[in-house]
């Protein structure tokens, strides 16, 4: 006799352990490219205070930069957290919890690193072309961002529904299974 299985397949015909497993490893693979662009534009800041033209920095410009190195530091805690708490959770049953909480923190940390883009980016205008231009630089990626981390997603996630091909859950069958 063949036992039944514990939870139904859905969506993509996975388990629910199945799915949370695929989860993970996507919201890993989405903290790699993460953690390379905070390498990249941490490794840049910390090179500045090592260049002849440091002292030139002004006092809002010296913050700035200091802003920004605690920016970087931070998303990298945020991105190296759902590792730690992997190795807390690890073969405790807690699959979902983890997948749950890793995508809360990846929203955090993709916030950590518009903020680093917009604090880098305005500090090299400010510097290299002055106070004006630094800050219509940091004004107009703060909307680039807006428009294309924020708004894209939203517009695709409401033409997906409009044409019938989305129901906000993620697995494509009107199912109450949840994508994370």
């Amino acid at each position: 006799m063949v036992e039944p299985e514990q939870a139904p397949r859905i969506g993509r015909n996975e388990s629910l352990e199945e799915r949370m497993d695929r989860n993970w490893m996507e919201l890993i693979q989405e903290l790699r490219v993460l953690q390379t662009g905070v390498q990249i534009l941490g490794g840049f800041l910390l090179t500045l205070p090592f260049q002849e033209r440091f002292e030139e920095l002004d006092d809002w410009q010296r913050s700035l930069y200091l802003f920004n190195v605690m920016v970087a530091a931070l998303t990298t805690v945020l991105i190296v957290l759902p590792v730690s708490v992997h190795r807390r959770l690890f073969r405790r049953g807690l699959k979902a919890t983890l997948v749950s909480s890793a995508d809360i923190v990846t929203k955090w940390a993709l916030g950590g690193v518009a903020l680093l883009i917009v604090g880098s980016a305005t500090l090299v205008f400010d510097f290299t072309a002055g106070r004006t231009a630094g800050i219509v630089a940091g004004g107009f990626i703060i909307l680039v961002l807006l428009l294309l981390v924020v708004g894209a997603p939203l517009w695709l996630h409401r033409r997906a529904v409009r044409n019938g091909n989305g129901n906000g859950n993620g697995n494509g069958n009107g199912g109450d299974a949840r994508e994370v």
